[in-house]
Parts: structure tokens; sequence; C-alpha cells
């Protein structure tokens, strides 16, 4: 059965939108998180050791964090998989162009394949930035996050990688999220102007909360 449903569109669409979902509440939760920066060294940091001890003494030392990650390396793999066989399955259902022009999608619909991509790229950057230190500049600092994000947003790359990726998640949440919503039937005709303004908003939200960071450390606000 589970076979079955992956095989169909509706299955690999409803994959699709519940993999999105997980990643927008994480995102939510990430952002508020990152925020906590504008408090000092000492909030940020003691903020990332708590994300380590959550759930002890059940839990060991980083195993939440742990299992977080994997419930995110999940549904990043189940979106990008689904997206990936979708654009493919759609490509092969149409082989030539339209003899018509379709009406003008917008610009979020239409960038959401490129967006996919650039977000893709940008958390392996982000991983090997701030997570392994892989390619940190100014020297990784082990326990010391406040101290690395302010090495990362003080470089022009650093700024520039950071802030293009959150614009492209910017417009992908704004047509992620009401897409979604239409394929687990949450959409009517009386609901979709409310689906649509929430996406904007979060889309907004989650776009300016994470830019403000770098934002802050290029203004001294963070320093």
């Amino acid at each position: 059965m589970a076979r079955t449903v992956w095989d169909s569109t509706v299955g690999k669409k409803t994959v699709m939108a519940v993999s999105g979902l997980i990643m927008l509440a994480y995102l939510v939760v990430h952002m508020i998180g990152n925020l906590k920066i504008f408090f000092g060294a000492g909030e940020f940091n003691h903020y990332a050791h708590w994300l380590r001890i959550v759930g002890e003494p059940f839990m060991h030392y980083e195993w939440t964090l742990w299992l977080v990650r994997i419930v995110l390396v999940v549904a990043v793999v189940a979106h990008a998989t689904s997206a990936y066989q979708l654009s493919r399955r759609d490509i092969k259902a149409r082989p030539s162009k339209y003899v018509h022009k379709k009406p003008r999608a917008s610009y979020a619909t239409r960038t959401m394949r490129w967006g996919g991509i650039i977000l893709g790229l940008f958390i392996v950057w982000h991983v090997l930035d701030l997570t392994t230190g892989t390619v940190h500049s100014g020297g990784f600092q082990q326990g010391h996050p406040y101290q690395n994000v302010v090495d990362t947003f003080s470089t022009w790359y650093g700024n520039v990688i950071y802030i293009v990726a959150m614009l492209a998640l910017g417009l992908h949440i704004r047509h992620g999220f009401w897409s979604a919503a239409q394929t687990l039937g949450a959409g009517s005709r009386t609901r979709d102007r409310a689906l649509k303004a929430t996406a904007d908003i979060l889309a907004l939200l989650l776009t300016v909360g994470f830019i403000a960071v770098p934002v802050g450390v290029m203004t001294g606000l963070v320093s």
C-alpha cells in the first residue's frame, strides 16, 4: 500500500506537503532561537547549550538534538525527491510546448525549482559553516556559536549567501504553504484568501527574522 501511494502523483504531492510543513515548523522555531543573539553572547550561547541537553536525564546529551536532525534530514530528502519526481513526471506528460501560452504564473511559482536548488546548496554550506566549521571563516570555536555567527556575517560573502538564500526561502514558503494546504484538502473557496494571507505573512516574518541577524552584525547591533 505504501508503494502504491508513493507511486501515485497524489501520494508524492502529499509527501511533499507534509515534509514541507515539518520543515516550516522547524524554521519558525529556528528563527525565534536565532533572534536570541540580540540579547547578547551569554543568552545565545546558553540557548545553544540548552539545545544539547533537552530531555535530560531521560535523553542523553545531544540525543534530542540528533533526533531532530534525523527528522529534518528525512523531511528534506523526501521533499526534494518527491519534487524532482513530480517535475520529471510533468515534463514527460507534456513533452512539447503548449500551442497557446498559459497564463503568466506568479514569480514565486516560476522560481520554485530554482529556489529549491538554491536552498539545498545553502543547507550544505550552512552546516559546513556553523555546525562542523569546515568552511568557517575566522577560526571556528566549538561551543561558542555567538562568535561563530559574528565571524560568518563579518564577511561579505557570508552575508550575500545567507541573504540570497533567505529571499529564496521567503518565495518558496509563500507558494509552498498555500500549495500544501490545497494538497491536504484545507483549501476551499471561503478559506483560500485566508490561506494566501497566512502564506504571505509567514514568508515575510521568516525572511525578515532570519535576515535580521546578518543585518544586526553588519550594523554593529551584534558584535
